[in-house]
This record gives structure tokens, sequence and C-alpha cells, in this order.
């Protein structure tokens, strides 16, 4: 068992050992005895007492300790969508600002004519739509890598002054739903998915 592995599984005892007796509406999910279903990252993902699956795979990478760290954190609290939270101004982000930049929102500017090209796919997989909020940019996008949890990403296309550009907001409380190394890696992880739904 290698490290993610581990951890995995010890965020499966703690949620197991105090398991909320409502959890699958805290998710919110679907429950069968102590099988848990819910969506992330545009998959049906299954939590159980032994491990974790997207789809039909085992998953023993980041994947599964994110999921597994979304389901200890649950409660009762709605998705509290605005105003949307720039990275570097949730709080103890300051270690993951330089990461997050290149791992979330520097690897999209290559594929914005790409995103534009694919909107209908990337909102059916990841239960997105069009922003409607005032934050401008030549393309706007909410997707929700987890049922509580959206991600606002605005695309600037290159033009005489500026280089392009691609920022990624949170939720305006997605912090309690995720401690912030592991926001960091939702922006990452829901980035990648993207460029693999547009490939």
């Amino acid at each position: 068992m290698d490290n993610y592995e581990k951890i995995i599984h010890d965020n499966l005892d703690r949620l197991y050992k105090n398991l909320p007796a409502n959890l699958d509406r805290l998710l919110p999910g679907r429950r069968r005895k102590d099988l848990f279903r819910l969506k992330a990252f545009g998959q049906s993902c299954q939590i159980r007492p032994d491990g974790v699956s997207t789809g039909d795979a085992p998953e023993t990478g980041v994947v599964g300790i994110l999921i597994t760290l979304y389901a200890l954190h649950a409660n009762e609290d709605p998705c509290m969508p605005t105003p949307f939270k720039a990275f570097q101004e949730l709080p103890d982000s300051q270690p993951y600002v330089g990461a997050f930049a290149s791992h979330t929102e520097s690897i999209l500017i290559p594929h914005v004519d790409a995103i534009e090209d694919n909107l209908a796919l990337i909102f059916g997989t990841l239960n997105g739509e069009l922003s409607t909020a005032t934050e401008g940019g030549d393309l706007s996008i909410i997707v929700r890598p987890f049922p509580k949890i959206m991600l606002n990403y605005i695309f600037y296309r290159a033009d005489d002054e500026f280089p392009a550009s691609a920022t990624c907001l949170f939720s305006n409380n997605a912090l309690s739903f995720l401690p912030i190394d592991a926001l960091a890696d939702t922006g990452e992880y829901t980035s990648k998915k993207i460029i693999e739904l547009i490939s």
C-alpha cells in the first residue's frame, strides 16, 4: 500500500468510526447500507469502508484522498456561491499560491478555444453553466467538482496590451467543505478533468 492509499484508508477509518447518520444528505449523495454514492470531478463515486472508486475503478491517488476529505468535512451548510473568492484570498493559502497558479490556471490558457467549443460536454460532465457574475473575461464558466463546491473559471484572450490569462475562483464558503491544501488540489484536478474532456 502506498502513501496515498494509506491516507485514503486512514480517512475512511475516521469517517466510519464516527459516521454521521445523515451523511447522504450532507454530501449530498445516495446511501445503500455503508456505501455512499456522490458525483465528484464529473464521475459517479463510491465511498465504502474498504475504499473509494470512481466509475468502476478503484481510486487510490489524490482524487481518492479528496473524496474522503470531502466526506469527512460534510456538514449542514449549503454551498454559498457568491461572492466568489480568488485562491490567494483564502486563509493560509500562501504556501500553495504558486503551484495553484501553474497547475490550475496556467495549464488552461492554451485551451480556451477548445473549452469554448466544448461547453456542452464540460457542463454536462461537471454540472456547469456560463457564469452570469460580473467578473468579466472573454469567457466565464462555473463547474462543480463536488456537490457543494463551485469553481468559476475566467478566461481572457491575448490582446495588444495583455497576454492571455486564466483565473480560477472558489465559491464563497468552499473552505467549509475542504481544507486549503485540498482546495488547491481540487482546482488542479478539475482543470485536468477539463483538459481530458476536450482532448
